[in-house]
This record gives C-alpha cells, structure tokens and sequence, in this order.
C-alpha cells in the first residue's frame, strides 16, 4: 500500500486519519472565506450600511445554495457505499446523475429567488436604507446560484473519489480569486456592494464549473466519472433523504440569522445586525474546520458500513470523540484570545461597534466547546444512511432549540441573551445527540 495515497478501504490511525481530514477541512474553511471577505472590504471600504445589508440578505442566498450541500452530503454517502459494495459502474452512474439533477435544481432556484429576493429582503427587515444594497448583492448572486450549488456538491464528491487534495486545490484556487478580486474591485476601484457580489460570483465558477472538466475525463485516476446518467426518483429521493440533515442545517442556519437580525434590529438596530455579522464571520470558519472533518470522514464510515467492517467503524468513531473534544477546547480559546483584534478588524472604524462585538463574540465562544460533537453526530449518521436520525439532530439543534433561545433569553438576559442563545442551543442538543448514539451504538457496531 502506497503510503502517499490514502484509499477508502484502509485502517485508519490517526495520523492517516487526520493526513485523509485535513484537506477538506482546509476545502470548508476556503469555502467560509467567501462571505468572510466580502464583508471585511465591504465594512471598511464601504461603510457599516453596506455591511449591514450583506449580512440582512445573506441567509436568503444561503438557504437557496445549500440544496447543493444536500445532495453533496447525501449523495455521496450513497456512491461511498455503493462503491464498499464493489460496484463501480452504478456508483458513477448515481454520481452522473445527482451532478445533473443539482443543475437543475440551481437553474430552478435562479428563478424562484429573483422573483423573491425584494420580497424576502423586506420580510428580513431591510429598512429604505438597507434595501437597495440587499437588492443588488443578492440579483448578482442569484444568476450564478448554480455554480454555488455544484461547489458545495464537488467538495463531498472530490473526498468520495479519493481526491481530497485536488478538491483542496479548486477550493484554495477559488477563494484566491474571491480575495484578489475583493481586493481590486471594493478595496481599490471602490466598487462596494457589486464589486463584492462580482467577486464571489466569478470565484464560484471557479470551484462550481472547472471540476467538470476533471471528471468528464475518463483517463485520470478518480475513483468517479461522468457517464450518461440514467434517471432515478428512487437514488435522487434517497440522495436528499440522506442529506435532508444538512439541508436543514444550512436551512435552519439561515431562518435563524434572518430571526436574529430581526431581533437586533429591533433590540439595538443597525449596529446589532453588523456585530452579529462578525460572530457569523467567526462562525463559519471555526465551524468549517468541524464540517470539514466531518466531511472527510462521511465517506470512510460509509464504505466501511456498506463492506460490514464493524471494527473499522469503532476505531474511526472513538478517534473522532476523542479529536473533536481537543479541537472544540481549542478554538474557544482562540477565540477568547482573538475577541479583540478580529472585532477590530471588521469593526474598528467604529468604537462603540467594536466594543459590542468583542462582548458578543467572548460569549458566543462558548458554543465552540459544544458545535463539534453535534456536527459530527449528525454527519456520522448521514454517514451511516440513517438520514431521518441525522435530520432530527439537525432540526433540533439549529432550528428549535436556537428558535426558543433567541425568543426567550433576551427577555430573561436582555441582550446577552442573543449572544448565548447558541450556546444554549448547542448544549441541549449535544444531550439529544448522545443519547441517540447511545440508543443506535448497537445497531450500528460502532461503539
């Protein structure tokens, strides 16, 4: 076995493991730069309105591209586990297929978005102020939703292939582009809202459109190829039962920030909806490198699943546990260490803003101790094909629970309610994810 290339089937130890992980860890933390970036340039080179107005659409764009992420995720649990099985001709095929089926869901949700967008802008709280720039920014995003739909799918299906690192290179390739143009068009031509909308977009062609090129081509080493697909309800609809977990994390995510700028607007204002901007910004990269891991490791416990290697399923289960506890203490000490200059940063211009943020992200870092291992738990079971589990953790933890903390805390805890509520969400849903894990251990072998 050649120690450079690390196969699906292999045993894992935790340097493989980890070597196997870092790639689309690396992959999702790019991925969270889009966003991250537009707003740096668009807070300190066009002011905190502009800023504001990212942030108020942003969740409506977000819950139209995570189709995307659904049949990535779902998707390629299925494939991995039809490959475990040895067939490698149905397992392109389903790959062919679900790659044409997000396409259309994009071209679909193109459509369905630009007649929203002005609508939702004003149910999200955009004031006459905001409005015109969430118009803007979210029109250009929109006529390019189909290149953010197959980025999210090719980064599941490039780790599936057992080409992580090539995934790694487009995605490091992409939000190259998305910061050099961030750069040139809002930092030096001044071009504001459309200078970072046309960044991102162009960006998302790269690491949505180019991996077709890769894949189309039959000579190269890929565990999978286009081939003609050959339709199937009953592949796509497990594909999205699978996924229905990231679905309705991405879908949840992006409700709950529309609620809480929503709740800012109302509690503070304009100010609120940025500082919140920033724990958002935080967020998606300290998040990425859970869901990147997560990720990395879907299509190992799917394979070893689908070949019955129960052994296998323990190890990689036990690691992970043990893994994600060092990373989660870690990064909420990074980020108690970094509340100050990341606040600075995006915020700095404004002392009063500043302030407000580095106290929302001291408390909102609490989170970071908790996220990991219900991330994990519900990508495990997406893993394992259990979709139903893994959307019921998913349900709980970024909807309801975030829902009734949001609602609730701020009139017990005035502000700093907001700033716990996902705190609070992670810790009631940790308890959900550990007692179904205990409940299924036997099932499923793994513990």
């Amino acid at each position: 076995m050649s120690k450079d290339r690390i196969q699906l089937s292999d045993h894992f130890t935790t340097g493989r493991l980890l070597r196997f992980v870092a790639s689309p860890i690396i992959m999702m933390i790019f991925t969270s730069v889009y966003c991250v970036v537009d707003g740096f340039f668009v807070s300190n080179f066009a002011g905190k309105t502009a800023f504001s107005a990212l942030n108020l659409i942003y969740p409506f764009l977000q819950a139209f591209g995570c189709l995307g992420f659904m049949v990535g995720t779902g998707g390629s649990a299925l494939v991995a586990m039809t490959l475990g099985t040895g067939d490698k001709k149905q397992a392109d095929n389903l790959f062919s297929m679900l790659a044409a089926s997000t396409i259309v869901m994009g071209i679909v949700s193109t459509i369905i978005g630009w007649f929203l967008l002005e609508p939702a802008a004003q149910l999200l709280g955009a004031t006459p102020e905001l409005l015109p720039n969430c118009l803007m920014y979210g029109r250009i995003l929109l006529v390019f939703q189909t290149a953010f739909m197959m980025q999210f799918f090719f980064q599941s299906f490039f780790i599936t292939s057992e080409k992580p690192k090539l995934g790694l290179a487009f995605t490091v390739l992409a939000g190259l582009t998305n910061i050099v143009l961030d750069f040139l068009l809002v930092g030096v031509l001044r071009g504001g809202i459309v200078g970072a909308a046309s960044a991102t977009v162009i960006s998302q062609m790269v690491g949505g459109i180019g991996p077709m090129f890769y894949f189309f081509n039959r000579k190269n080493s890929s565990l999978l190829h286009f081939v003609r697909p050959k339709f199937s309800a009953k592949a796509l609809g497990k594909a999205c039962a699978n996924g229905s977990s990231e679905l309705m994390t991405n879908l949840s995510a992006s409700l709950v920030s529309a609620l809480y700028n929503l709740q800012l607007m109302k509690l503070i204002g304009a100010d609120g909806v940025a500082a919140y901007g920033v724990l958002m910004y935080v967020g998606f990269i300290f998040a990425a490198v859970f869901i990147g891991y997560a990720q990395g490791c879907a299509p190992i416990i799917s394979y070893h699943y689908g070949a019955e290697n129960h052994d296998e399923l323990k190890n990689l289960f036990r690691k992970s546990i043990t893994m994600l506890a060092i990373a989660g203490v870690a990064m909420f000490t990074s980020a108690q260490l970094m509340a100050t200059p990341l606040a600075k940063m995006f915020v700095g211009y404004d002392a009063g803003l500043m302030e407000l943020t580095e106290h929302a992200l001291k408390l909102y870092a609490f989170s970071f101790l908790l996220c990991g291992f219900n991330i994990f738990s519900s990508a495990f079971f997406t893993a394992l094909n259990n979709g139903a589990i893994s959307a019921a953790i998913s349900f709980l933890r970024t909807l309801v629970f975030q829902v009734f903390a949001v609602l609730a805390l701020p009139m017990v805890l005035d502000i700093d309610g907001i700033w716990y509520a996902l705190v609070f969400a992670e810790a009631a849903a940790l308890l959900v994810s550990a007692a179904l894990l205990v409940k299924n251990r036997n099932r499923y072998h793994y513990a």
